[in-house]
């Protein structure tokens, strides 16, 4: 691929001070962050890009997601990428500089789990000396979902464990006011005013499906530290972060192939019963009898299932084994239920 960019505002690799820009993606659970990921790596852009993913989870499924891209995916799972494995982050962007000897990346997009806060992955490229040097920290992105993201600020949590969905709106850069088809206009008016109320100074673009304008988020040099500073003086300083203990993932992969009918009646009555509870569920089957790759993705009550005809992922390869995988997210899961009720929809 070509190492400039065609799409007029989006930055090069050679930018003025020659550090690689780097985009944070992050939001809450199911709000539309590997949506936004895929738009941006299969448009027209002609520039290089490395992702970093992270899952909260045990199985990884995003990666599945991910398939159009070109460029190169990076996975950290099984913990939160501000916590437990932000010293793989560092390890990974340092890893890039290294192998990437003379051929540069014109941008790096980090997508977070929907459950971290954002500050400890900012301070990253603050308090690490190397990081400083070689990338700069182009934008925050939130990704919003206009339809759930009001019971998500509204959430009352255990005395301090932090509100994760609101710090991430408040460090905000840019914020993406995704799935606007589910939502009238009244939702999304009063959607906006909360946002506005907790972070004023974000631009916020409307999307529906992440359908948004990308010079509006590559290469715009929004961030800026001495904003941040300003509102929170001890920014910089490490700080003790908590997660909501209750809330925990169950990662399930196991080979074959599921039966159609059994699987659509097992999560109907699943997502029915507990999806309150459930924040987000997703993953990637195979169906007997098909070589298309099912993709199911849940939010709460909502779910949609579609195939790789759709032309979202590619079929199973004929040499390719058959592992399905799934992830639940949400507060006290049964683990051994979930799995359990999966097996038996295996053919």
């Amino acid at each position: 691929m070509p190492s400039e960019p065609t799409v007029e505002g989006a930055a090069p690799a050679a930018a003025a001070d020659g550090r690689i820009p780097v985009s944070v993606i992050t939001g809450f659970l199911g709000a539309g962050k590997t949506t936004l990921v895929n738009r941006i790596l299969t448009e027209n852009h002609g520039m290089k890009i490395a992702v970093v993913e992270n899952e909260f989870g045990e199985v990884g499924v995003d990666d599945a997601l991910v398939l159009q891209a070109k460029e190169e995916i990076f996975e950290m799972n099984n913990g939160c990428i501000c916590c437990t494995v932000r010293g793989d982050l560092i390890r990974i962007l340092n890893k890039l500089l290294l192998r990437r000897g003379g051929n540069r990346l014109d941008a790096v997009i980090i997508e977070t789990t929907g459950l971290a806060d954002p500050a400890p992955v900012i301070q990253t490229f603050f308090v690490d000396d190397d990081l400083a040097a070689s990338y700069r920290l182009d934008a925050l992105i939130t990704v919003v979902d206009a339809a759930h993201v009001t019971a998500r600020l509204d959430e009352e949590r255990p005395e301090g464990v932090e509100n994760e969905a609101v710090e991430q709106i408040a460090f905000a850069d840019r914020i993406v006011l995704n799935k606007l088809d589910l939502v009238n206009k009244e939702v999304k008016d009063a959607v906006k005013s909360r946002i506005k109320a907790i972070n004023a100074s974000a631009h916020i673009l409307e999307a529906t499906r992440a359908d948004v304008d990308l010079r509006q988020l590559l290469g715009i040099r929004a961030f800026s530290l001495d904003r941040v500073l300003e509102n929170e003086p001890d920014f910089l300083e490490d700080k003790e972060h908590q997660h909501d203990s209750t809330v925990t993932s169950v990662g399930i992969a196991r080979d074959g192939a599921c039966d159609p009918s059994k699987l659509n009646e097992w999560l109907g009555a699943l997502l029915a019963e507990r999806g309150a509870d459930i924040f987000r569920s997703k993953g990637v089957l195979a169906i007997k009898g098909s070589d298309e790759r099912l993709v199911f993705q849940g939010v709460h009550m909502l779910a949609q299932l579609t195939t790789s005809a759709h032309g979202d992922v590619a079929p199973w390869r004929p040499d390719e084994p058959r592992t399905n995988r799934l992830v639940f997210i949400g507060r006290n899961l049964d683990r051994q239920d979930l799995i359990s009720g999966f097996e038996a929809c295996l053919a």
